[in-house]
């Protein structure tokens, strides 16, 4: 099951960081980056073990994404 965690808007999109546990207990990292109803969702190779550093590599690679124009 995915986590949702903390959402920011950057400019017209809403980048939502999610978050789940993978079978050995690490926590996978996958943001959401909306704008209007178009929603993009990427998952990322990473593990971690701790929650909140998986949401914070998901919120950081979304917001480079959006900020680095990578999304057209």
């Amino acid at each position: 099951m995915l986590h949702k965690n903390t959402t920011e808007q950057i400019g017209r999109y809403v980048v939502t960081p999610l978050t789940q546990t993978d079978a050995s207990g690490q926590f996978t990292a996958a943001v959401s980056i909306r704008r209007g109803t178009y929603d993009r969702i990427f998952r990322f190779i990473p593990h971690f073990s701790d929650e909140s550093l998986a949401s914070k590599y998901a919120l950081a690679e979304g917001r480079s994404m959006v900020l680095g124009h990578q999304l057209n």
